[in-house]
Parts: C-alpha cells; structure tokens; sequence
C-alpha cells in the first residue's frame, strides 16, 4: 500500500507564495498520474493540478497561472508550487493518484491564506 505524506503547509498573506510536498513510499509512484487535491471547509474535495509520469500538466481555472505542479521521480515526490495565493486557495491540501482507484488518502497539509 502507498503512503502519502504532505508537507509544506502554512500561514500566508495574500500575494504570498507557498511550495507543498508530497512524498509517497513505493516503486510505483513513478507510473502514475499524480494530481493534488484540497477540500476547503464545507465544500467538496477539488481536483487542482496534476502531472502525468511524463511530465504533462493540467490546471484547475481556478489556479491556472498561479499554481505550478513538478515531480521528481527518483525521490517519489510530488511538489505544487502556489505564487500569488488568495483567501480562496485557504484549504486542506492532499496529492493522490489521478485516475483509477485512489491510494489511501495522507493527512494533508494546511493552506491558510489570510492578512
């Protein structure tokens, strides 16, 4: 079973940047689509990038422009960089594989976005 651990989480004012991580443990990690994913209070979880085991990205239009979505494969991990964060990004954020039946989901990280 992968284990995923998120890290890199904070407390930031708006216009700020933030870089999360996300390690996960297994030789398979380098096979898979990841994406990461947050969940703010009261709403559903939202898909807001992911990268292909290529290196493809995709953006949520929410995040386009500001998000960035890297990996590196030798270290199994998965890396989201946020520049000019807003109130809105304020989540929880994960990173799990995209499509296909899910890894069991980290603790996730904490994304605060307030003056």
């Amino acid at each position: 079973q992968v284990q995923l651990v998120e890290s890199g989480g904070g407390l930031v004012q708006p216009g700020g940047s933030l870089r999360l991580s996300c390690a996960a443990s297994g030789s398979i990690f380098s096979h898979n689509t990841m994406g990461w994913y947050r969940q703010a209070p009261g709403k559903q979880r939202e898909l807001v990038a992911t990268i292909t085991s290529g290196g493809t990205t995709n953006y949520a239009d929410s995040v386009k422009g500001r998000f960035t979505i890297s990996r590196d494969n030798a270290k199994n991990t998965v890396y989201l960089q946020m520049n000019s964060l807003k109130p809105e990004d304020t989540a929880v954020y994960y990173c799990n594989r995209f499509g296909g039946l899910r890894w069991t989901w980290g603790q996730g990280t904490q994304v605060t976005v307030s003056s």
